[in-house]
């Protein structure tokens, strides 16, 4: 009858075997608990919750009792259907009135089954009730309490099991297996190493108890006696629900220097256990070895999320040791988390131990790799190594490839990573729509100035990857939005700058972030170039009004903004409201305002601002001086250019190609040819010093070759590797030498310099004796 019962129910005829049920009896015969065995067994693997039910109803009203079988059958198919209250209730119900013997199977099955429902209320429950029936605690039960604390984040509800199991029992390996995974899911490094250390002493020792059960899974065979719970041993329940539903940060960063630390972690048994490595390879099963590869590679798993190169390294030492292989899994995470010291030189080379051991990398292992190369713009390294991912769910390695083709100018390469990703399936995130604005938003800058041609292209090309966007449902963050306000800028487009910003304002006003300071300084800059001084000024009205605060870019623009305007008067205020607001003028502030004075002329004020610079100890760069240069040079002020040279030169600023540019051509332009070669020569030499020693080997090799006759296409191969400003002091020099002029390597002793020199002097000890 009970086969036929478990026929019809296999079939699905619940009817048919709820009658064979009503006719069973019906039958003039005594049933036993053990006549319902195959029918409970059949509900509790099915699960079938319902037809336990039904059959432990049937079993109640015929007074049937419940052996031990039948009692965690019935609980079995309830908790395995789901139905966690109606067992909570049975296993409450058979305690009080069944007089049933507390069966701990039973509540490690509840406790299974809340583990997989992540039911945190039904475990404290069960927990609560194990406590009032004085119910132990064994491995297993260890084992699901440990899947709960990590779902919750709860590591220090994980260090208590941790101090009452080692409390309780010795160790064993399975279950340190468990907690070592825990540690690690949880980020605690320093606990996860240790622990691994006591595993690695047992498996030496030789104290396994390791089994392989019918099914595959793995178990401990040693007796597997329960804790018992009463005050003498002072058993306490684990707070599931407790104060610490996060890692803390600093078990992410342990073990900074080697091996020191190490040491200090390693239980003392590990030094004999490390010399007997050989022991565990020889005479330990494959069980055990399997284990402790899970448990190192969990470990590197939390080395890999801290990037830390030291621990992961001993790690693999270690495994190399214990005669243990690491998984692809295992080296996935030794690569990430070593190449970010080490370099992806040092990644590649464990690739091709790994291929050497016919080990096939992770997706994620070239990944990394890739994202390595690109970060020192080795794109054609980065690009094979993306070709060989069979597959990637996430668009982050292709980003960095964008990103790197972004920062070397190569836009044309980032076409093709882009079509590999439409190839490959991966969806795009908001970091690839910031990195294709700022690569394809304008066209022709920074080479040359917008045009209608140009407008129109990157009119079509914005509008591509917004509509590309809005069909990935993704919204512009503000990286984004700032992005495309500088290619619209770029391009001169500033009817539709303006527009989006409008637009901007409203769609970061919903979500109260609202528009950022540089997002505005993008516009504001955009505005100045474009010589729309008047716009600008009613941008940062409005910017105050809607409570945006400027910083120091912002008045910096705004001041610079005043040399449009011609009006020193408004760029002082503005530096009144600048340092007001605790923002201090910086050289790119002296620059503006000695470019406001240069619009009138005024070279004395000019001076003065640069000598304020100076005393104020600023870190003053060329641009500020090429501006009182530019003007000077306008004007034929001969003695200003020589003043300011001679200051540079003082100050150790180096000139570049402008400088060189404005004191030549002041010179030809006054009629004195031999001064303005002479000029040309030392400002030429001192681009290519190092400001420190005239006469290093390096500019003597640059001199020497700037005078043979077939040097050209060596000094024009500068250009090619963004050297402009070598490039062009060597064509300076080489100019000088083809006039016939020699060419020295100790500029400072030529005439010009030593005049500059001497007259700097002299005006210093005639400012010394002016009375204020």
């Amino acid at each position: 009858m009970q086969m036929k019962i478990v026929d019809a129910l296999r079939l699905g005829e619940k009817s048919t075997a709820s009658s064979l049920l009503a006719d069973l009896g019906h039958l003039d015969l005594p049933l036993r608990p053990d006549d319902f065995v195959d029918i409970l067994n059949y509900c509790a693997i099915s699960p079938d919750p319902l037809f336990v039910m039904e059959t432990w109803k049937f079993m109640e009203e015929r007074e049937i009792g419940l052996n031990k079988t039948c009692y965690l059958l019935i609980i079995q198919a309830l908790c395995k259907g789901g139905y966690l209250e109606e067992a909570f209730n049975l296993i409450n119900f058979f305690g009080e009135r069944h007089g049933m013997y507390p069966i701990l199977s039973v509540y490690n099955s509840f406790l299974r089954t809340c583990a997989k429902m992540k039911s945190i209320i039904h475990a404290n429950q069960c927990l609560d009730l194990m406590e009032h029936q004085m119910v132990g605690k064994n491995e297993v039960t260890y084992s699901e309490l440990l899947k709960l604390a990590v779902w919750q984040q709860n590591l220090s509800a994980v260090h208590e099991m941790w101090k009452d199991y080692i409390k309780h029992y010795s160790l064993s390996i399975i279950p340190l297996r468990n907690f070592i995974s825990s540690f690690s899911r949880l980020g605690d490094l320093r606990s996860a190493y240790k622990t691994l250390q006591h595993m690695v002493a047992l498996a030496i020792r030789g104290s396994i108890f390791v089994n392989r059960s019918a099914e595959g899974k793995l178990y401990s065979s040693r007796v597997d006696i329960p804790i018992p719970s009463n005050d003498d041993l002072d058993s306490e329940k684990f707070d599931l629900e407790g104060n610490d539903h996060h890692v803390p940060s600093i078990y992410c960063k342990q073990f900074d220097s080697y091996p020191s630390k190490i040491e200090q972690c390693t239980p003392p048994s590990m030094v004999r256990c490390e010399a007997e490595s050989g022991f565990l390879n020889k005479n330990e099963t494959m069980l055990v070895m399997k284990l402790l590869q899970w448990s190192f590679s969990d470990v590197m798993h939390v080395c890999a999320k801290a990037h830390n190169c030291g621990l992961a390294e001993q790690l693999i030492l270690q495994m190399k040791n214990l005669g243990l292989q690491p998984s692809s899994c295992t080296y996935d995470r030794y690569v990430r988390a070593v190449v970010s010291k080490r370099g992806y030189d040092y990644g590649l080379k464990v690739l091709k131990v790994m291929q050497q051991r016919d080990l096939k990398p992770y997706d994620s292992t070239l990944a990394t790799l890739s994202v390595g190369c690109s970060k020192v713009l080795e794109l054609d390294l980065a690009e094979s190594l993306l070709d060989q991912m069979s597959e990637c769910p996430y668009p982050y390695p292709y980003n960095a490839f964008l990103a790197a083709c972004d920062r070397s100018d190569q836009p044309e390469r980032a076409v093709q990573i882009l079509a590999k990703m439409k190839h490959m399936k991966v969806l795009p995130d908001i970091r690839t729509y910031e990195l294709l604005f700022s690569l394809f938003g304008n066209v022709n800058a920074p080479y040359e100035k917008g045009n209608k041609l140009s407008q129109v292209v990157a009119a079509k090309r914005i509008n591509a990857i917004e509509m590309d966007m809005a069909k990935n449902g993704v919204q512009h963050s503000h990286l984004s939005m700032k992005n495309l306000l500088n290619a619209l800028g770029a391009e001169g487009m500033i009817r539709e700058l303006i527009q989006y910003l409008r637009a901007a304002e409203i769609l970061f006003s919903h979500d109260g972030t609202y528009v950022s300071t540089p997002m505005y300084n993008t516009v504001l800059h955009s505005l100045v170039e474009a010589k729309e001084s008047h716009m600008a000024v009613e941008i940062f009205r409005n910017m105050k009004s809607c409570g945006c605060p400027p910083d120091a870019a912002t008045y910096n623009i705004m001041i610079d903004c005043c040399s449009i305007l011609r009006c020193f008067t408004s760029a002082c205020s503005l530096v009144s409201m600048m340092v007001r607001e605790g923002f201090y003028p910086q050289t790119l502030t002296y620059t503006a305002l000695i470019k406001i004075l240069m619009e009138d002329d005024n070279f004395d004020e000019a001076l003065n601002l640069l000598d304020q610079a100076c005393a104020e100890g600023l870190d003053l760069d060329v641009l500020l001086f090429n501006g009182i240069l530019e003007r000077a040079c306008k004007r034929g002020r001969l003695d200003v250019i020589e003043f300011v040279v001679e200051r540079m030169h003082r100050q150790q600023i180096k000139p570049d190609s402008s400088t060189c540019s404005h004191v030549f051509s002041a010179y030809v332009e006054g009629g004195f040819h031999s001064t303005a070669v002479e000029a040309l020569q030392v400002l030429s030499t001192r681009m290519l010093s190092d400001g420190t020693d005239l006469e290093n080997e390096k500019l003597k090799d640059y001199l020497r070759l700037a005078k043979k006759s077939k040097a050209l296409p060596w000094i024009l191969k500068f250009f090619s590797s963004h050297e402009d400003d070598v490039a062009i002091a060597l064509l300076n020099l080489r100019l000088c030498a083809t006039l016939g002029y020699s060419i020295s390597w100790s500029p400072d002793q030529s005439p010009w310099a030593r005049r500059l020199s001497i007259s700097y002097d002299s005006r210093d000890v005639a400012a010394s004796l002016t009375p204020e």
